[in-house]
């Protein structure tokens, strides 16, 4: 990818992705890989720096994950985080042991500012904790550079041999000047450049990606989500009308959202590649009607994609690539980049290389998260009501009608949710909350319009907010917006006569309702 590297050798902590995040937010290129990862293969990448992360293990049991300690010798400047700093003292001739009392949470953290990883930190500073064990006593050649009130080794550090721990966690939040240092890691100790940046990115790919089609013919399943989009338009910038773009229009997509996808991609925009769009609403509502269950809706509507996409390409016959929006967190949680727990299966839209003729895979984006890939989209000059556009399930609005799926549901949906967005936006709480939308509940209930009683639909409203998506909670929209929002839906969407906004955090509830 890149000249200079830093990894991250993952021993199951729950912020892996998070670290290689930070670090990349100083423009140092780094990648996640496995303790397991061969001592000789880490030779082979030669790495400016190495990252070891937390855990849930305790390093001096006997079947704790761990390392050779040849990985300390190798000239190549070492941090260790949490566990990792633990397993780095307990490798190297210090002592880690059970701690009377678990430190967890915001801790004030007294540091050594002339330590070069505390450059320009505060000497008093906020740090998130989360550990049983604490290093008791340091290994040779180590000196102690931060501590608090219950943890006499809150950092140490062998300076001459480039190695440094840290009891706490730089990566998150929490911990008000952890991408500092970071920052004094990757690019002071380890003395990074930070030539890792966007632009450089979509120029590289672009011309690899030209180096790797030569003429051969491309085919892109088109979803209008960020990832495929992007994905899109790097191969249009590269191989031009050699690209066919397939957009299946399944009729459970945002209101006028199909037509937005068009109006990109389609002969009246700007990207020279072959724009195929299969209006295949009502042959979705047919499939659906009278299913209720979510797990068997998001089935039917996979496999219908499925099916809709093998007839296209059928039509177009065989080509050499196909494109895949893959993105990092999807290889990672695939279990091919880190070791903790496998989260979901290896991402490849849906299914589809097992009904398509194609030669082989092209992922332009595998290597990148998903701030980044919004990055590479405005780099690209993609609009930004398509970049920034919200996270949206496969199944799209087949997921947020609760019961069953018919059109006029659909329409309902669409409108409540249009609004919904509309008045968030105006309000400048777009770019606040990470997820917000307008769900149809099964439930329906006695109304008064005017003179008339009715018996309409229930619309619930989500928004939260949350850095990983792992955990939510519900935004604080302001009482007037709320107000105005369930007015306008009750006036203007025929069908509602009740609106609610749900409070509920993830966990104990999810995101999406179904």
């Amino acid at each position: 990818m890149t000249g200079e590297m830093v990894i991250v050798l993952d021993f199951g902590g729950q912020y892996n992705q998070l670290v290689a995040r930070r670090v990349r937010e100083c423009n140092v290129y780094c990648e996640i890989y496995s303790y397991k990862t061969p001592i000789g293969k880490i030779k082979e990448m030669n790495p400016k720096g190495i990252i070891l992360t937390g855990g849930p293990n305790s390093c001096y049991e006997e079947d704790s994950p761990t390392y050779t300690k040849e990985l300390f010798e190798l000239g190549i400047p070492v941090l260790g985080l949490c566990y990792g700093a633990q397993l780095m003292q307990h490798i190297l001739g210090g002592k880690v042991e059970r701690a009377e009392t678990r430190e967890y949470g915001k801790t004030e953290v007294l540091v050594d500012t002339g330590s070069q990883l505390f450059h320009n930190v505060l000497p008093s500073t906020i740090c998130w904790m989360s550990h049983f064990d604490y290093i008791s006593r340091v290994a040779p050649g180590f000196t102690i550079t931060a501590h608090t009130e219950n943890c006499p080794v809150a950092a140490a550090e062998n300076a001459k041999q480039g190695l440094y721990a840290i009891q706490f966690h730089p990566e998150v939040l929490h911990t008000q000047e952890g991408t500092k240092m970071l920052y004094n890691f990757v690019r002071g100790v380890c003395g990074c450049a930070g030539d890792w940046k966007m632009d450089s990115f979509v120029e590289r790919s672009i011309r690899e990606i030209r180096e790797k089609v030569g003429d051969g013919k491309v085919l892109c399943a088109l979803s209008g989500g960020v990832d495929s989009s992007v994905a899109a338009v790097l191969l249009a910038k590269a191989v031009g009308d050699q690209l066919t773009c397939v957009f299946v229009d399944h009729g459970l997509l945002h209101k006028n959202e199909g037509d937005e996808v068009e109006a990109v991609f389609g002969p009246e925009g700007e990207y020279d590649l072959n724009f195929i769009r299969v209006n295949a609403q009502q042959r979705f509502y047919d499939k659906l009607a009278g299913v209720s269950e979510p797990e068997r809706k998001r089935k039917i509507i996979g496999e219908e994609f499925i099916r809709v996409f093998e007839e296209e390409a059928k039509k177009i016959g065989a080509v050499d690539f196909l494109v895949q929006g893959t993105i990092y967190p999807d290889v990672v949680e695939s279990g091919l980049g880190g070791e903790s727990a496998v989260i979901k299966s290896h991402h490849n839209v849906g299914g589809l290389p097992d009904y398509v003729d194609f030669k082989e895979i092209i992922e332009p984006l595998r290597n990148l998260f998903k701030d980044e890939v919004r990055k590479a989209g405005l780099e690209l000059g993609l609009p930004e009501y398509l970049v920034f556009r919200q996270p949206f399930p496969g199944p799209g609005l087949g997921i947020r009608i609760i019961g069953d799926v018919t059109e006029e549901k659909v329409r309902i949906v669409q409108d409540a949710d249009a609004i919904y967005r509309e008045e968030v936006a105006n309000a400048g709480l777009d770019k606040e909350i990470n997820q917000y939308f307008a769900a149809l509940t099964n439930m329906r209930s006695v109304g008064v319009m005017g003179d008339e009683r009715t018996y309409d639909y229930a619309v619930a409203l989500r928004a939260v907010k949350t850095i990983d998506f792992m955990t939510a909670e519900a935004a604080e929209i302001p009482f007037e917006v709320l107000n105005k929002v369930m007015n306008r839906i009750i006036n203007e969407v025929k069908g509602v006569n009740r609106v609610m906004y749900d409070l509920t955090s993830k966990p104990p509830g999810t995101i999406e309702f179904e």
